[in-house]
């Protein structure tokens, strides 16, 4: 089929009543293979749905026990693994909303998130639990869930119903909660229409399960019957670890990220060192390149195809493998998705020409129910009749929408999106640190990292000691992956008439324009 044809044959089905843990685990035969789990240790763990089934009943008595009741928040910090996909699902059979923390983040991201959110519970392993003092810590790897009962519980729960909460970072303040309803899971069709799922096949998501691109791969392919296998990381990302446990296990349907190919593509003889069964490679997060997209080719025989969106809503564009791959581009708008590049006045922007990427507002099951415990922001942001996405594109003469940049100050680093608020606050609680200003800087395995231009406070000078002495300080504050690769000390820091900060001046000078 063309893609005109796909599109004009979509259409959406959502339930009035659903609910994301029946659909995604409570479906399959108990006999059936859910899981590959590898640990870093070598330790590989086959699960069948059957198991996983009775985990997840086990982690919905245990979190009720606990007091967890529908609409309360369960927060998780927690590795990979079979246990933790069941406390996942033990939330959604109550009815509660999922907060999934990724452990790379640091201690004032995890706490705003909590004080924020104010969770029920907060479920995380023996290595994390000394890092909080939450009045219900429950202890993972202590045995939390042994002897709990296996006996089938799942709320009954409307579409509509909140279901995920997802924090992302905007220019200004700290990062917002997103509530996605159950049937947001329903719109995720990149694992239909890009990944082409298939029964039974072997898939691989790359993402930490924190993030929608971490959390859709896990349940997107688990929902039309995939394996998932999975690998729990001691450390950072490692290319040749990855490659090597995506041959062992012939994984044969991927989900990567541009950072994650960049880094891949230092090994030369990836091909020949590390042979692959691929069938599908998909990639999102940020632009992918042209010269990631050649390698993997000429590697592996494969285009990998691209799409794109945001926590809020994604994915917009994709690349399908029913359609022509330009190079660059991320292809074109999502079959039952209504995206438009529009001016500042909401209207359509000549073709060719630079406008934002925007998505009419309820358009499909993807739509957010709003931020949490923010109402402000939620009708600013959702109450219009676009979502705008303060990212700019153009399009061509035959559709394909091709990126062009931020239209706002978000920094998008490693496929992170970086709030500069967040990092500046946190730089500035150092006492060496006047005045501080973050913006994206180019890099070349990263695409940009985020880089802070830091006037220093009276008695102190600029130093590479300092610099890192601020970037772990920021590390231990905010993220392993939200703090500044990069230091430069200045004099002063542009600014308006009204004393803001002219972080596009500062972007603009690291971007060379």
């Amino acid at each position: 089929m063309t893609y005109d044809e796909v599109v004009a044959a979509h259409e959406w089905r959502v339930p009035e009543r659903y609910n994301i843990a029946a659909d995604v685990c409570d479906k399959h035969p108990r006999d059936k293979p859910a899981m590959v789990h590898e640990h870093f240790d070598g330790t590989v763990r086959e699960v069948q749905w059957g198991e996983l089934q009775d985990l997840a009943n086990q982690a919905a008595h245990v979190l009720r026990s606990n007091g967890v009741q529908r609409g309360d928040r369960v927060a998780v910090v927690l590795p990979p693994t079979p246990e933790t996909a069941a406390i996942f699902f033990g939330a959604w059979k109550l009815g509660a909303l999922l907060l999934s923390m990724s452990v790379l983040y640091g201690d004032e991201g995890i706490r705003h998130r909590l004080s924020d959110s104010t969770p029920a519970v907060l479920v995380t392993d023996r290595a994390n639990a000394p890092r909080f003092e939450h009045a219900n810590l429950l202890v993972l790897d202590d045995g939390l869930l042994d002897g709990a009962p296996t006996e089938p519980i799942v709320a009954d729960t409307a579409a509509d119903d909140p279901a995920q909460l997802y924090y992302t970072s905007g220019t200004t303040g700290l990062a917002k909660g997103v509530i996605h309803a159950h049937r947001y899971l329903l719109a995720h069709e990149e694992f239909i229409y890009c990944h082409e799922v298939q029964e039974g096949e072997r898939f691989h998501g790359m993402g930490e399960w924190a993030w929608a691109a971490g959390i859709a791969p896990l349940l997107g392919p688990w929902r039309l019957g995939a394996v998932q296998c999975v690998y729990q990381r001691e450390g950072g990302f490692d290319p040749h670890k990855q490659l090597d446990f995506l041959s062992r296990h012939e994984v044969t349907n991927v989900f990567t990220t541009p950072t994650a190919m960049r880094s891949m593509m230092t090994i030369a003889d990836a091909g020949t060192r590390y042979p692959q069964r691929f069938r599908r490679v998909c990639s999102a997060g940020e632009p992918l390149n042209p010269e990631a997209i050649r390698w993997f080719r000429e590697q592996y025989g494969l285009t990998v195809l691209d799409y794109y969106g945001l926590t809020e809503s994604y994915p917009l564009c994709a690349n399908f493998p029913f359609m022509d791959v330009r190079e660059g581009s991320m292809g074109r708008p999502m079959p039952g998705w209504d995206v438009q590049l529009l001016d500042e006045d909401e209207q359509p922007v000549p073709q060719g020409e630079r406008g934002e990427i925007c998505l009419r507002a309820r358009s499909n099951p993807h739509w957010p129910l709003g931020y949490w415990n923010n109402r402000e922001a939620s009708e600013e942001t959702f109450g219009g009749e676009w979502f705008h996405t303060k990212d700019a594109a153009m399009q061509d003469e035959d559709g394909y929408v091709w990126y062009a940049g931020r239209a706002d100050d978000v920094i998008i680093a490693a496929g992170y999106r970086i709030g500069p608020f967040e990092v500046e606050s946190a730089c500035l609680e150092h006492p060496a640190v006047q005045e501080a200003a973050a913006v994206a800087s180019p890099d070349e395995r990263r695409g940009h990292v985020v880089k802070a231009f830091i006037v220093v406070a009276e008695g102190h000078t600029g130093s590479d000691e300092l610099a890192d002495e601020i970037k772990a300080f920021v590390r231990d504050r905010l993220s392993a992956y939200a703090y500044p690769r990069r230091i430069e000390f200045v004099a002063d820091l542009p600014k308006t008439l009204t004393g803001k900060i002219r972080r596009i001046e500062l972007r603009e000078r690291e971007a060379g324009v």
